[in-house]
Parts: structure tokens; sequence; C-alpha cells
């Protein structure tokens, strides 16, 4: 990091175009481009939902993407700070994103210690999931350990390598180029192989097989709206962390185009790699591929090792979709613990920006998370861990994240004024279909369905309760924030509420802005200078 003053650090910025691009795509095609999309095409209607995930990626996924892309970029802010210079009313949902971020991290190290824990035992002569006597079945106090090392060696990487303080190391390109694009070679790897499969095209069909009578039904089109906002990884501040480390000219709305269709080619394209191994899978067991097909951990650690015990040479295939899941959790994972480092820094930047503040508050987060993730790695850890990532990482605290963004910013900072901005920044005017996107269309997703697990085990009424709570967690904290800095206020209501929705006037201005600034003061001065010559003129009288 470069020092100021002798103490402080500088924030920085970016290297290279490169360097953003790769850590976002590293971010937002994660787990769910593998293990939700692929599920939940074939189960509600199967070709048929592309077309409500369609209307979800330009309605809600691409909006608001670009939105916090250029949230960040304008403000060269992180994730609670960014709102107190555009909208302090909204601030709240700062917080509650970076709440939603510390669930994240529990959940994403236990996934990744799972996915070592499975690729080691990928080296076996014999797989053991191949039959169900196996001692390892149960011993789970290997997923500590993964843990508790996992844990502080991602938090170094991020530290040394994905640091945006120090963006210009050649350790930290080399992670990234690496963790971004050689999952995409393991998926290419598994693809091929998966179609050269018997029964590969019978899983495909079923992946993709349409059926409209379908698209009546309410609950597909909130679930293609609730996989756009958990697959681009909206709503939470990552993206306008990320951002935040640009330039101000950079073209973030090409960016985001570009972002985004890479994230939904990834979802399709991973769903021909998982169906048409599951194809092969059902074929081989004389069952229908609905009987072999599942959704989130279930599918990476339950199913297609499964199929893939069945393939020949199964050691290999194990390690290279073990390799591909530790891969894509790598990336998401070191994003999530510097979002929330870069976030609390720029809150407390005299504080943390200086020597050696930044490691003993990393270690007091891993700390944190560690001591999170013990009920997880307990024999009934997958339940608690399914627990949390639907109410407390996704779902209902995610909806209510991004319509409390698209009303903040759409109607208080202004939908018409953001617009501004990006064209300043981008020398481009973005489509119009946003603006109504911001203010009219994205509040309008609704989304509710009670948490199974593998399609046959439903939670106790009190871990619904419970998984509320953990979802109310994070939404109460916006209205909460809100309530609180109107209460806490000077003044009226009135100019405590216009206070609280005015943005920072230290903020950069557009062309525009300068344009209408220089336009009113050559006004007031030609208005004064008349007044000037009339006076004269009276008094010469």
């Amino acid at each position: 990091m470069d020092r100021i003053e002798g103490q402080l650090e500088e924030r920085g910025y970016w290297g290279s175009k490169a360097e953003f691009l790769l850590a976002v795509a590293g971010n937002v095609v994660g787990l769910g481009n593998v293990w939700r999309f692929p599920y939940l095409c074939y189960k509600y209607g199967g070709g048929a939902f592309l077309i409500p995930y369609l209307v979800f990626v330009f309605t809600c996924g691409v909006p608001l993407f670009l939105l916090e892309t250029a949230m960040g970029q304008y403000t060269q802010e992180g994730g609670i700070t960014c709102w107190h210079r555009l909208c302090p009313l909204a601030e709240g949902i700062g917080y509650a994103g970076q709440l939603i971020i510390l669930y994240s991290c529990m959940c994403y190290i236990i996934i990744l210690a799972w996915a070592l824990f499975y690729l080691i035992f990928s080296f076996s002569s014999q797989l053991p999931w191949a039959s169900c006597d196996n001692s390892w079945n149960t011993v789970w106090i290997i997923c500590y350990f993964s843990i508790w090392k996992g844990v502080k060696s991602t938090g170094k990487v991020c530290k040394n390598s994905t640091s945006f303080n120090v963006l210009k190391k050649e350790s930290y390109l080399l992670v990234v180029y690496f963790t971004a694009t050689f999952p995409y070679v393991m998926l290419l790897v598994l693809l091929i192989r998966g179609l050269t499969l018997p029964g590969a095209l019978q899983g495909v069909v079923f992946y993709l097989y349409p059926e409209p009578a379908r698209l009546s039904d309410p609950q597909v089109w909130l679930e293609a709206g609730a996989q756009i906002l958990f697959s681009y990884s909206v709503s939470v501040g990552t993206l306008t962390v990320l951002a935040s480390y640009n330039k101000y000219n950079n073209n973030c709305y090409r960016d985001s185009l570009w972002l985004c269709l890479l994230n939904s080619c990834t979802s399709f394209v991973a769903g021909f790699a998982v169906f048409s191994v599951l194809g092969f899978m059902a074929q081989e067991q004389g069952v229908p591929i609905a009987q072999v097909a599942e959704s989130g951990p279930g599918l990476a650690f339950i199913a297609y090792p499964q199929a893939v015990a069945m393939m020949p040479f199964p050691q290999f295939w194990a390690v290279c979709f073990f390799i591909m899941i530790i891969l894509l959790g790598l990336d998401t994972q070191f994003i999530l613990v510097e979002v929330i480092m870069t976030s609390v820094m720029d809150l407390f930047p005299m504080i943390l920006r200086r020597a050696g503040r930044r490691e003993s508050f990393l270690l007091l987060l891993c700390l944190t998370c560690i001591l999170g993730q013990f009920i997880m790695v307990t024999e009934g850890g997958m339940y608690v861990f399914q627990l949390f990532d639907y109410y407390a990482c996704n779902g209902a605290c995610v909806l209510f994240l991004s319509v409390f963004e698209s009303l903040a910013m759409g109607w208080i900072f202004g939908a018409e004024r953001m617009f501004d901005i990006i064209e300043d920044m981008t020398k481009s005017r973005p489509n119009y279909m946003l603006m109504l996107c911001w203010k009219y269309l994205t509040p309008l997703v609704t989304l509710y369905k009670p948490l199974t697990f593998n399609r046959w085990y439903v939670y106790p009424d009190w871990a619904y309760t419970l998984g509320w709570l953990l979802a109310l967690s994070s939404i109460l904290l916006v209205p909460g924030w809100a309530l609180g800095r109107l209460f806490a206020g000077k003044g009226s209501l009135k100019q405590r509420w216009c206070h609280l929705c005015s943005p920072d006037t230290e903020l950069p201005l557009t062309c525009k802005q300068r344009a209408k600034m220089k336009e009113t003061v050559f006004t007031a001065e030609m208005e004064n200078l008349v007044r000037t010559d009339t006076n004269e003129q009276e008094n010469g009288h």
C-alpha cells in the first residue's frame, strides 16, 4: 500500500481493465451457475423456463448490475459509505449487505472444505462414495481443520493477492488469471466427457424439454427472478466495492453488459455438463432422471459424485469436478472477505488504514467466521448450512434489499440523475428501459417458498422461524437505520427527511451539472450587472 502523511494508506485503483473484469467474473460466476440454474431449468418448465429467466435478466439483473457498478465507480467508496454519500436515508442497505456477506463467508468456506475433502478422497483406488459402508461419512472434524486453515489462507490471499490496494502485484495477477479462467477449462472437459456418455441425450432433453404450461405458474417467474438476483451477486455491495477501484471514466456500462452475458451463458452451458452426466447415471441405474436430479449441495456432493463413480477412470473425472468446484468457490470467497475489509476500512479510514491495523481486523474477521461455522461441521451440519444458505444469504433478504435499493436510487436519489452520471462517466447514455426498471419493474418482484432438503426432508416449524429470523436480521436493518436517523436528527421532521435524502455535496460534478452551475453563475452575474447599471442610472438622474 502507498503511504500518505507517513501513516495513512492510500486506497488505490485497479492496475488494468483485465484485473477488474476477472475479479468480477470470478465473483459472479460461481457455484450457483453449476448447481442451481440447471436444476431450476428442468424443474420449472425446461426450455420454457428461459422465457421468464431472460425477462428478469433484462428487468432486474442487468439494471441492478449496472446500477451498483456505477454507484461504486462514481463514489469511489465501499458498500456502506457509498450509501452515506448518495442517500444517507438508505445507509442501512449497506450494513444489511455486509451482514449478508458475513453469513455468506461462513457458508462458502464450508463448501470449500467439503470439496477439498472429496478431492482428497478422489485419489483413492476406489471412490468411497461408490458405496455406503464407509466410516468417513461421519468424520466431520476434518472439515473444521480445512475451514480453519482455509479461512486464514484465503484471508491471506485476499490481503496479499486480491488486496485492491496493491493492485500491481504479480502474485495477484497470477491468482486471478488462474482461479477465474481454469474453471472454464474444467467445465469444458466435463462437458465434452458428459456429452459422449450413453444416456447423455436423454439428460439434455430432460434439461431443456419445454413445458409451456408451466409459464402460467407464478412460482416459475418468482424462481427465475430469485435466480437472477442470486447469480448476479446484486444488492449486497460486492459489485459496488469492486467497481470503486475503477477510474472515473471507465466504461462500466459496457463492462456490465458483457459480464452479465458471461454469467448467463455459463449457467446455460453448465446445464449441459450436469444433465448429460445425470442422464448417464439414470440409464445405468434404470431409473427416471427426476430421481437423480438434485439442487444445491445435493448435486455437487451426492448426485454428481455418484454418477462419476460409475464412469471409467472415475478418479480422474472426480478430480476434475472437485477442482472446478474449489476454484469456483475460491474466487467468490476471496471477494467476499475483501468486500467486508474494504467496506469497514472505508467506514473507519483513520483507524484501520494504518500499519498493522488491517491485518488485525482480518484476523478478527476470520476468527468470527470460524466460530460461526462450528455448528455446520456436525453430523447435521448440512441441514444448518441449507438453512443459512436459503434464508441468511439468499432468498427474501436479497430480494428485499434489491427492492429497497431500486426505490432509494430510482426515486430518492433520482434515476435521471443516475443516468446523467453514467453518461458522464462512460460518454454513452444507457437505454431508457433501465430507468423504468429502477423505478417500477424491479420493486415488483416477490418470492416465498418453503425450504426442503433432498426433495423429501421438510424442516420443522421452529427451523422456519429461525430461518426467517436470520433473514430479518439483515432486512430490518434498512427501515431500522432510516427510522433511527430520522428520530436522532435535528430540526423539523421535514428538514431531517430532506437532509437524509440529499447526496453529499462533495461528490464529483457531471458535465451537465458544471454547465448548469456556470449558467447559473453567469445569469446571477448578469442580473447583478443589470441591477448595478439600473441603480447607477437612477442615482445619476
